[in-house]
């Protein structure tokens, strides 16, 4: 592939050092816990929306959902067809509940109804699922990279995770969401050329490769079966509802966000400025991923035989065809999808550490200037290991499909006990750790236990924890009906 031309290289060392600026421009406004975490609650709407569709788009969505298109089909859309009505139900029960509580970790909201043993175990999940997620982000990132340079992925992996740490130490939430706001415009920038730049190959004349892609199915959303042991739209729809609800009442990367907006209502508008804005990006990616499969499959131009993954074909369709100066944008667009992402992951992991294990469990009253030290001692070590992390992953065969299923593993019990706390459901702590370990169970079932036999999963793997969540809930309700049976026969 070709080097990246000095241009390209001066694009990417600005982009980086603005970012580094941004953080110690915004390191007054950090110096307080509440300034760190949630921007001492002073973001607009718009601000807010546009940090929470950074949230949703990562390179994730910048490289492995292209991937996905390119390697099937637009199953992947009915994910970003599931937000509206998802969105409607969190501004109308969950938003105007959580902004009374005036909550900064979600995960109080555990502990208030059902207990401290859910407190604790949603906080914990949460951090194991946002090192999962920054580690497939950084991964993705590193493949990028690697596309222009003759470094190591591993050495990129680490260039990337050491930039983000430091902006997001110094600068805290308002560093982490203004950041937002920039890089918002370069993705969307990115994407759209992208799109312009295909579409002038693949879509012109009589015999239009576009054409041919959608002959092809490269256009549909699923099959119409009512099975859960494939891709279908029932499967999309399952999981898009579920992690959406998952993401909107009980992820602190989003919740947090929610807590940093001048009011309730410009926290609910929020949402609907992020789905405005992320459905049809969503639809951009998507359509790349065909567009590069016209280009390369149906076309006269033809792949290096080391692409074995539809994860590294939009990075060397990057490296090949992209004009040098606009290449080192359409770098940058990708990269900030990743940071934008990742640092607000930093910033959550170091806000849940600090209030859920650190003032919960061993100092209550640490002082507010304490409480900074340690959130920035806590951004370094969970950004550390979340590079770590991506280590691993250098050898996945597909992005996506780990990061749906590290979504499954760690975000299933979650959403389980949020609904639970909802539903203001009373259990004792024990009949909550076995609901939990019940779900657990048929995860690490669904997940890892394959095969034909009547005992082994054949579901297709990313409903798996919707159905982790499902068998919580039945376990929890058991118990509430027992509980109550028991009270009558004492009465």
């Amino acid at each position: 592939m070709n080097s990246l031309n000095w241009i390209d290289l001066t694009v990417l060392i600005s982009y980086a050092v603005v970012l580094i600026c941004m953080g110690a421009y915004f390191v007054r406004k950090s110096n307080t816990a509440e300034g760190f975490m949630v921007a001492s609650r002073s973001l607009p709407a718009w601000v807010v929306g546009l940090a929470i569709m950074s949230a949703y788009t990562s390179s994730i969505s910048y490289i492995a959902t292209p991937g996905k298109a390119f390697d099937t089909d637009w199953h992947p859309w009915i994910f970003a067809l599931t937000i509206p009505p998802v969105t409607w139900a969190v501004n109308k029960w969950v938003i105007p509940y959580y902004r009374r509580l005036n909550l900064i970790s979600v995960y109080e909201f555990l502990e208030t109804r059902l207990g401290n043993w859910a407190r604790l175990y949603g906080s914990l999940s949460f951090l194991f699922y946002m090192v999962g997620r920054a580690a497939v982000i950084l991964y993705l990132s590193a493949i990028l990279m690697g596309s222009f340079t003759d470094y190591p992925v591993e050495s990129l992996i680490l260039i990337v995770g050491l930039v983000t740490i430091i902006y997001t130490l110094l600068g805290g939430m308002e560093a982490v969401v203004w950041a937002d706001v920039l890089q918002s415009v370069i993705m969307i920038g990115g994407a759209l050329f992208c799109v312009g730049y295909l579409t002038f190959y693949v879509a012109p004349g009589p015999n239009s490769l576009l054409s041919a892609a959608w002959d092809a199915g490269k256009f549909n959303l699923g099959n119409l079966d009512w099975t859960l042991s494939s891709r279908t739209v029932l499967v999309m729809v399952i999981y898009g509802v579920t992690e959406n609800l998952r993401n909107l009442m009980a992820d602190q990367n989003y919740v947090q966000k929610y807590a940093a907006a001048t009011t309730e209502r410009a926290a609910k508008r929020s949402l609907w400025v992020s789905a405005a804005i992320f459905i049809p990006l969503n639809a951009m990616f998507l359509y790349i991923g065909v567009a590069l499969f016209a280009f390369y499959v149906l076309g006269p131009h033809s792949l290096d035989p080391a692409i074995t993954k539809g994860d590294q074909v939009f990075p060397y369709f990057i490296a090949t065809e992209v004009p040098i100066g606009i290449r080192g944008l359409v770098i940058a667009a990708i990269l900030s999808a990743a940071m934008s992402t990742i640092s607000s992951t930093f910033n959550c992991s170091a806000t849940v550490s600090l209030l859920d294990f650190y003032k919960r469990y061993f100092k209550p009253d640490v002082s507010d200037r304490a409480s900074v030290v340690f959130l920035r001692l806590t951004t370094v070590f969970w950004g550390g290991l979340g590079t770590a992390f991506a280590l691993l992953m250098i050898h996945a065969k597909s992005a996506l499909d780990i990061w749906w299923q590290i979504s499954g593993i760690f975000g299933g019990g979650i959403l389980g006990l949020f609904l639970l706390a909802l539903m203001k459901t009373r259990l004792s702590a024990i009949q909550g750790i076995l609901a939990i370990v019940a779900s657990v169970l048929v995860i690490i079932w669904g997940t890892f236990i394959r095969g034909d036999a009547w005992w082994q999963s054949n579901i297709e793997e990313i409903v798996v924890g919707a159905i982790g969540t499902m068998v919580m809930l039945a376990v929890a309700l058991l118990f509430v009906f027992l509980n109550r049976n028991a009270r009558t026969i004492r009465i």
